[in-house]
């Protein structure tokens, strides 16, 4: 799910992401692109020497993002080209070598990146949430890197998940003015701020206690980074975890 600047360093650190059955082996089946957001998708470069092409998967507003005002799809073509699967919106569907699994692309309201014609003029598709559902066992898992706004749909399928990885951007909605490192608030970039009326800590109160919610997608700015702050323990009071890298999550 997305490919960030530092997959490369996520292979190494993940054994079973490198299976080593030939030269340049991974163990990737697929990638899957909530947005064309340039920090879930730069990292496509560094799969560009990927045996055969790319088996990719994004709903067609993304792939017109990436093709036209940052075209990575096309200078992978230069190397192992992309095999472009179109995503479909709350339609479930499976993917090869992947079969015990179920995915549904939520839609969202959040942002298109900034060379999207769609930037701050959000359209159904240019930025989902998922649903990944284990057949063999019932499990569910939601994710949603960037969520701008709750909607009933969204709120439904959260609370049929036995885990959420949401939104966790930044702590407060002017976190960035306020720090002189941008203009825009957290809700204008396209994510709820965690504090405050209709925050994100807000609506996970609300979640069964059964399940479990994990803040993902994290800004440099962001004081919950600070494992011994106020702010980290105040998350913790309301049964809410950080992610980290290499977090493994059992179901």
């Amino acid at each position: 799910m997305n490919a960030s600047p530092d997959i490369l360093q996520q292979l190494k650190a993940l054994p079973d992401l490198q299976p080593a059955r030939a030269l340049r082996d991974t163990g990737i089946a697929a990638v899957m692109l909530m947005d064309a957001q340039i920090d879930h998708t730069t990292g496509l470069l560094m799969l560009r020497e990927h045996k055969g092409r790319l088996p990719l998967w994004c709903h067609p507003l993304v792939k017109e993002d990436l093709t036209t005002g940052n075209p990575l799809f096309n200078v992978l073509e230069y190397y192992c080209g992309v095999d472009w699967n179109s995503l479909a919106l709350q339609q479930p569907f499976h993917i090869p070598k992947l079969h015990q699994l179920m995915f549904e692309a939520i839609p969202l309201i959040s942002n298109a990146p900034p060379y999207s014609p769609h930037r701050d003029r959000p359209q159904a598709g240019d930025n989902i949430g998922l649903r990944v559902v284990d057949e063999s066992t019932g499990k569910t898992l939601f994710y949603a890197p960037g969520l701008g706004q709750m909607e009933p749909h969204v709120w439904a399928a959260m609370q049929k998940a036995d885990c959420v990885l949401v939104d966790g951007t930044l702590w407060t909605d002017h976190e960035m003015i306020d720090l002189g490192a941008s203009k825009k608030t957290s809700r204008g970039m396209g994510h709820m701020p965690q504090t405050g009326p209709d925050g994100m800590i807000e609506w996970l109160d609300k979640l069964p206690s059964h399940i479990r919610k994990i803040l993902i997608h994290i800004n440099n700015t962001n004081p919950i980074l600070n494992e011994n702050g106020p702010e980290r323990q105040m998350l913790t009071a309301h049964g809410i975890e950080v992610a980290y890298d290499g977090m493994v999550i059992n179901l």
